[in-house]
């Protein structure tokens, strides 16, 4: 018997692998395609009701199993918005640009507003648990021009965090800018987080936990944040974050858009509605 032993040569070799990789891109966009659809055609009533586009992800983190409502809108990039006081939280205890969550800064004086409306929480002295609470932008300005954007850098890195573009001329390139994160990033730094795996000091890591605890009831602690910012016209709003449950964890991250006129005034509150009927219809299933 004879056997034949066929050899490529390298620009075969290149040829086949440029022909394997574009394989690949059509089978893992035909994946996302057809789970998006399957997902959004099983929760879009909840953005419907709420008249707002959007997704929400889901991550089962003792089966680890992945919910997409939208699976090609949670690779998207947007602005993290305040979402991103919780790796700013983190930068700055490590850096020490606060001593602690109970160091108090002084309010300027100038009224600060959102979007126009007025924010008592927001003009008077607070410290970092309430700021973290009440999203008070300028405390976390304050902090990041102490910080520096070398040291964000440097962090973003190391936490892979978003597209680590900070090139915004604001201090606050998390509100404004080119800087991005996708929902599954989102939760991928959130699960390392959980599991203390980021280059800060537990201690550190276990006072942003503590601090992002927003409820518990009915057997589930939830830790997280919300964020909203605009850009191009519109309203980017998100709710980030983990709850607990007796015997395991479930990581979200819901991003919802919509054009800023005509105002909805249920924008803020679907945030976290559309979230926990999700998670509801997930964890029930």
């Amino acid at each position: 018997m004879i056997t034949h032993i066929y050899f490529l040569k390298p620009k075969s070799l290149h040829l086949l692998s440029k022909q394997l990789k574009f394989i690949f891109l059509i089978i893992l966009v035909l994946f996302f395609n057809i789970n998006g659809i399957k997902g959004q055609s099983l929760f879009q009533k909840y953005f419907d009701e709420c008249k707002v586009k959007g997704s929400t992800t889901i991550y089962d983190y003792q089966h680890k199993k992945w919910l997409y409502t939208d699976s090609l809108d949670a690779y998207t990039e947007t602005l993290p918005a305040s979402t991103f006081k919780i790796p700013n939280s983190l930068i700055a205890l490590e850096t020490k640009a606060v001593l602690d969550e109970n160091e108090v800064l002084k309010w300027d004086g100038t009224e600060k507003k959102f979007f126009g409306g007025r924010m008592d929480a927001w003009n008077k002295n607070t410290d970092m648990k309430n700021a973290y609470k009440n999203s008070t932008i300028w405390f976390y300005v304050k902090m990041a021009e102490r910080i520096g954007k070398e040291k964000y850098k440097k962090f973003l890195k190391e936490i892979h965090y978003g597209n680590q573009n900070i090139t915004s001329t604001g201090t606050d390139f998390w509100n404004y800018g080119e800087f991005g994160i996708t929902p599954v990033n989102q939760i991928t730094f959130l699960v390392d987080l959980y599991e203390n795996r980021l280059p800060f000091s537990e201690k550190n890591m276990d006072t942003v936990k503590e601090m992002m605890i927003s409820k518990k009831e009915n057997g589930m602690v939830f830790h997280d944040k919300t964020g909203w910012t605009r850009k191009n016209g519109k309203d980017i709003g998100w709710w980030v974050g983990y709850t607990e449950t007796a015997g395991n964890v479930y990581f979200f991250a819901t991003r919802l858009t919509e054009s800023v006129y005509p105002e909805n005034s249920q924008f803020a509150k679907c945030r976290k509605s559309i979230t926990e009927s999700v998670l509801s219809d997930f964890i029930n299933e």
